[in-house]
C-alpha cells in the first residue's frame, strides 16, 4: 500500500517562497508519476503540477506558471515542489498524489498559508 507524506507548509508573506517534500513509500516510486494538488474552502481541488516517469516531464497549471516548478529524486523517494513569489490565493492545502491503477494515493496534505 502506497503511504504519501507532506512536509514543508507554514505561513509566508506575500512574495516569499517554500518548498514543499512528498516522501512515498510502498510503491516502486521511479515507476510511477506524481501529481501535487491544493485545495481552499469554497473551491475545488485543482491539480497544482505533475512530473512524469520515467522521463520526467513536468506540467505546470497556468495558475501557478512560472512561479512554481516540480521535481523529483527517486534515490530519496521524494516529489518536490517549489514555490516562489507566493500570492495569497496561494493559499490551500497542498497534497500529493499517485494513481496506481484506478486507485489515488494521497497524502494528509501540508498547509500553505500566504499572509502579511
Amino acid at each position: 500500500q502506497a503511504q504519501l507524506v507532506e512536509s514543508g507548509g507554514g505561513l509566508v508573506r506575500p512574495g516569499g517562497s517554500l518548498r514543499l517534500s512528498c516522501v512515498v513509500s510502498g510503491i516502486t516510486f521511479s515507476g510511477y508519476d506524481m501529481n501535487w494538488y491544493r485545495h481552499s474552502p469554497g473551491k475545488e481541488r485543482e491539480l497544482v503540477a505533475g512530473i512524469s516517469s520515467p522521463s520526467g516531464r513536468t506540467k505546470v497549471a497556468d495558475s501557478v506558471a512560472g512561479r512554481f516548478s516540480i521535481s523529483r529524486d527517486n534515490t530519496e523517494r521524494t516529489v518536490y515542489l517549489e514555490m516562489n513569489s507566493l500570492k495569497p490565493e496561494d493559499t490551500a492545502v497542498y497534497s500529493c498524489n499517485t494513481q496506481l491503477g484506478t486507485i489515488n494515493y494521497w497524502g494528509q496534505g501540508t498547509q500553505v498559508t500566504v499572509a502579511s
